[in-house]
This record gives structure tokens, C-alpha cells and sequence, in this order.
């Protein structure tokens, strides 16, 4: 019987381990995957912890895959896949296409959202099954390892932002240059936004420059970080990509009249917005999520062609250990991504 290896959680917050299992075969309307690449993702630490409800041990993580289809299972004539298509997956790994929201073609806020690493094992292993809807094509021009990052990262960075208010030539604030912060400058630059860089701590301005940012706003500087966006004209669009409340709360007052906060950065403390900083000025405050498979697939087509990639650190999958504390704190540039090879 032939195996595959898989990184596994036994109890909540406990160690990983890399364990053998048999090769599953993918049942109707799902496909197998050979993992090549997998990031991850912070939020990976949710099913490692147990901080979500229905997690169950053994855990396999990860939610940033890419590889190729090495079997179909049955029902999947005219759906055009085949076995060695390049896919990913990412937080969106499938839905239950009868809730509200699903009926109502909303997929990505699915009451019974699949996501990989809680609904299934994910794609911390060399192989994993996975719904067909919840496939995006890979581009050609992308390597796995910079596209696992793209199918939660990317996505959410570049859906948060493509489904903002702002249009070309508006001011763009973007918090945070770090896993999902970078690629959200390099997004807001090629789609034509006036991009502001905000982050803690002078060193960083080099890096914000060198993403395509056209300002930087150190938070630690004095000068308070909604003055200075006041300065530079007032954000139609504040992306706050950093787990941080009191620094979301600190952009509020430099968005524009209309000016909208969208925040994917998950912080389980409370935002500190009163309502008078939203009712004078007609602003808006809302949480965007991840994306759909074509939403990926719309990232990675957008990436490819403005030359977009992540910046990541590969690691075997027997050094997932390693990544993961590397991720906690912190410490990743920007992305650590799990490789085959």
C-alpha cells in the first residue's frame, strides 16, 4: 500500500510530527492533489490551538496550497479538470451550496465554509483531497511556492482591495508591510492608488519604498498616524492588514469624508471607534474575508501580470516545526512556505 506524510497536530497547541499515512483516494466531485508548495498563514495557529470551535485531533494545517491533480473522483465530467492541472487552494476550500448565502452565490460567507486544516486535512502533506470548487488555476509564470501564498494572502489582500471604494488616483492607506501587507502595497500600487505604507519604526521606510509605496507613515514617529494621512489629503481606503486594534483604531480619523476601513487583520480585542468618528463624516467600517476559488484564480492572473509575487522563505515539510514558531514570531520575510523538494 503505498503512503504519503502529513504534519500533524495531536492535541491542542502541542508539537508537529510527521507521520505516514495510507494514500486516500478522492471521493465524488473531489480531486487529489500532489502538494509541491504550502504556506503558512497565521491563521493556521486557530486549528493548531483549538481556538475555533469543531477543530478535532490529529490536525493537519494549511490553507496556501499549490500542486497538480493526480486523481479525479467520480461526477466531475464537464468541469474541466484533469489529472496534472497546476491548482490551488486556499482559505476558501469549498462550500455547502444550499445556505442562504451559497443560494444567494455569496460562496466566500458560506454558514458551513470548508476551510482546509478544520473541514479536512490540509496541505501541511504531500498530498491532499479537496472539493473541485474549490480549485483556482494556476498561471504558468507562477512557481508553487509563489503561489500558495496567493490562494489567502494574495487574495485577501487583493479582493479587500479591488471591492474597496476607492478608485485610481485615490489616497490608499495600507497598515502593516508584513505577510499579507506587502503584497497588499505592490496590489495597490498596480492598480493605480496613491499608496501610503504604514508601519512601526523608521528601518521600514526603505522597505515601503522599495514595494512602490509613495509615502511611509512610521506609527511610532509622535505625529499621530490619522493627522499625517490628514496631511497627506485623507485614505478614501484604509486596508488594515495588522492584527493590532489600537493601531486600526488609529487610522479612523484620517479616512476621507466616505472613506471606508476594511479590516482583514484579526485582532480579538476590541476596535475603540466611537460613533460619532463615523456619523459626521458618512464613514464606513467593515470586514472583508478571503475569497472564492476564481477569486484566487483572479489574483493570480493579476499578479502574473504586473510581475506581483510574495516574498517567501522555503522550508522541507520536516522543518514545519520550525517555520511554524518562525511564523509566530514573527520573524518570517514575509511568508514561509512548506516545499516538497
Amino acid at each position: 500500500m503505498s503512503t504519503y506524510r502529513v504534519a500533524q497536530v495531536t492535541t491542542a497547541g502541542g508539537p508537529f510530527e510527521v507521520v505516514e499515512r495510507a494514500v486516500p483516494q478522492p471521493g465524488p466531485c473531489h480531486v487529489r492533489i500532489t502538494v509541491e508548495a504550502c504556506g503558512i498563514c497565521h491563521s493556521d495557529a486557530f486549528f493548531v490551538t483549538a481556538a475555533l470551535p469543531g477543530v478535532t485531533f490529529p490536525v493537519v494545517p494549511g490553507h496556501e496550497i499549490a500542486g497538480r491533480i493526480d486523481a479525479l473522483g467520480d461526477g466531475l465530467q464537464g468541469w474541466g479538470w484533469e489529472v496534472g492541472d497546476r491548482v490551488a487552494v486556499g482559505w476558501f476550500g469549498g462550500s455547502c451550496g444550499h445556505c442562504t448565502s451559497c443560494r444567494r452565490g455569496d460562496f466566500i460567507v458560506c454558514e458551513n465554509l470548508k476551510v482546509p486544516g478544520w473541514a479536512y486535512d490540509g496541505g501541511f502533506a504531500e498530498s491532499v483531497i479537496a472539493p473541485v470548487d474549490a480549485l483556482a488555476r494556476l498561471p504558468d509564470a507562477l512557481t508553487a511556492a509563489d503561489a500558495g501564498p496567493m490562494a489567502c494572502a494574495g487574495v485577501t489582500t487583493y479582493n479587500g482591495l479591488r471591492r474597496s471604494a476607492a478608485r485610481p488616483g485615490d489616497l490608499v492607506a495600507v497598515l502593516g508591510i508584513g505577510g499579507l501587507g506587502h503584497l497588499a502595497v505592490k496590489y495597490a500600487v498596480a492598480m493605480g492608488f496613491e499608496t501610503v505604507a504604514i508601519a512601526r519604526g523608521a528601518d521600514k521606510a526603505d522597505l515601503a519604498r522599495q514595494l512602490g509605496a509613495h509615502h511611509y507613515i512610521d506609527s511610532t514617529a509622535g505625529t499621530s498616524v490619522a493627522e499625517t494621512l490628514r496631511t497627506l489629503g485623507s485614505a478614501r481606503t484604509v486596508l488594515a492588514t495588522a492584527a493590532n486594534s489600537a493601531a486600526i483604531t488609529a487610522t479612523v480619523d484620517g479616512l476621507a469624508p466616505r472613506g471606508e476601513l476594511v479590516v482583514i487583520g484579526a485582532d480579538p480585542k476590541a476596535l475603540g471607534i466611537n460613533p460619532l468618528q463615523l456619523l459626521m463624516s458618512g464613514r464606513v467600517v467593515r470586514g472583508h474575508p478571503s475569497g472564492t476559488a476564481q477569486d484566487v484564480q483572479d489574483t493570480m492572473e493579476f499578479s502574473a501580470l504586473h510581475g506581483i509575487r510574495p516574498t517567501v522563505e522555503t522550508l522541507p515539510l520536516a522543518a514545519v516545526g520550525e517555520g511554524y514558531q518562525r511564523m509566530l514570531s514573527g520573524g518570517a520575510r514575509f511568508r514561509i512556505v512548506l516545499t516538497s523538494n
